[in-house]
């Protein structure tokens, strides 16, 4: 039986040889995925977009010659359906301010986990955007107006992240969330880990002690395995 064409082309733009192995074994492994070229500069990576037309290009700011910036500006300019992902080790407010400024629908440090690097590129396929946790909670912290400590849930949380959220603070494992949610319990960590960076918390004990000043415990009948 014939395996289905995926469904995303992908260009990889990193001056460093092992980081392009990683993300090319990485996002191979996914049967919708196909990286269709690498690039190691900014002046390639502009040569090879033309040439290749992806769906999406994986770039890093720091890169020889042209800054991930300047090809970010071009790319989005010369090609307005290309959906371009910044992958960074730089976890700057300003820096990402300038990216998406540039054009870039997404921006994701390196030092996530695996599946969040999936998410994303999913994401930016599906014609969303998606900004790290860590990034996202600095640009929230801009437009919402402080209401105490930490922000009310609705405001910074998305339903799935609230429904792990409630279910973690009524003391269900990751294994039982990801069962009762019908996900995986990758995802759930994930999750887990997005809610910790969001709210800026630490530990089980923080988290359940939010959910209950959120009231998000009020009618836990409501949730059952």
């Amino acid at each position: 039986m014939l395996k289905p064409a995926p469904s995303m082309r992908i260009l990889i733009a990193d001056d460093h040889g092992i980081m392009r192995a990683g993300l090319r074994a990485l996002l191979s492994a996914e049967t919708d995925m196909e990286i269709v070229g690498e690039a190691a500069t900014g002046a390639d990576a502009l040569d090879m977009a033309e040439a290749l037309r992806p769906d999406i290009a994986i770039l890093d700011l720091s890169m020889p010659g042209r800054g991930g910036i300047e090809v970010t500006r071009r790319l989005s300019a010369a090609y307005p359906s290309l959906r371009i992902l910044i992958l960074t080790v730089h976890e700057d407010e300003v820096m990402l301010r300038e990216a998406l400024s540039a054009g870039a629908a997404g921006y994701i440090i390196k030092r996530a986990i695996e599946a969040e690097l999936i998410m994303a590129v999913r994401a930016l396929h599906q014609g969303d955007f998606y900004v790290h946790p860590i990034m996202a909670a600095a640009l929230l912290r801009t437009f919402i107006p402080s209401r105490g400590p930490v922000a009310a849930a609705s405001e910074i949380l998305t339903p799935r992240e609230t429904e792990v959220l409630q279910y973690i603070a009524l003391g269900y494992t990751n294994r039982q969330t990801a069962d009762v949610l019908h996900i995986s319990i990758r995802t759930v960590e994930t999750h887990r880990a997005h809610l910790m960076a969001k709210l800026h918390l630490e530990g089980r004990a923080a988290l359940v002690r939010y959910a209950r000043e959120q009231g998000l415990l009020q009618d836990p009948g409501t949730l059952s395995i």
